[in-house]
């Protein structure tokens, strides 16, 4: 695996989901926004599948707990609906407003992970999810 911190992990993260809105806009030009999903995300179980296998990884799906197979699988349901919205607002309004819009996440994540997992924020991160929040405002507004 390649060494970076999370930070370097984080920053290729964004590039390739902004590579993702751009690529999605246009392949759901022409095809149902379900059906469109349903091909990428057919298209990720093929592709990280194939990563865990050639990491030798596969194995160690018999040593999961109960606990991280259900969390796991909840956050594979989460998944599937935020792409089946996201991909039918692709398809119905601009990728330069509706990709603002689905990064609410990040203020949304540090709402729920100080409520539910008594993570702690810091003025500065708190500053940042209302720049993020005022700006994805801004941008469908605007």
């Amino acid at each position: 695996m390649i060494s970076m911190t999370w930070i370097g992990w984080a920053i290729l993260a964004a590039v390739f989901a902004a590579a993702t809105a751009l690529c999605a806009k246009v392949g759901v030009a022409h095809v149902d926004s379900n059906l469109a999903a349903a091909l990428r995300t057919s298209v990720v179980v093929v592709f990280t599948w194939g990563v865990a296998l050639a990491l030798g990884k596969h194995g160690e799906i018999r040593s999961l707990d109960r606990r991280t197979v259900f969390f796991l699988t909840l956050s594979g349901i989460a998944t599937g609906l935020s792409w089946l919205c996201y991909f039918r607002a692709l398809q119905l309004g601009p990728v330069a407003r509706v990709a603002p819009l689905d990064k609410l996440s990040v203020p949304l994540v540090m709402l729920f992970a100080w409520v539910l997992l008594g993570e702690k924020l810091s003025g500065w991160e708190l500053v940042g999810g209302l720049l993020i929040t005022a700006g994805a405002i801004a941008m469908v507004l605007g």
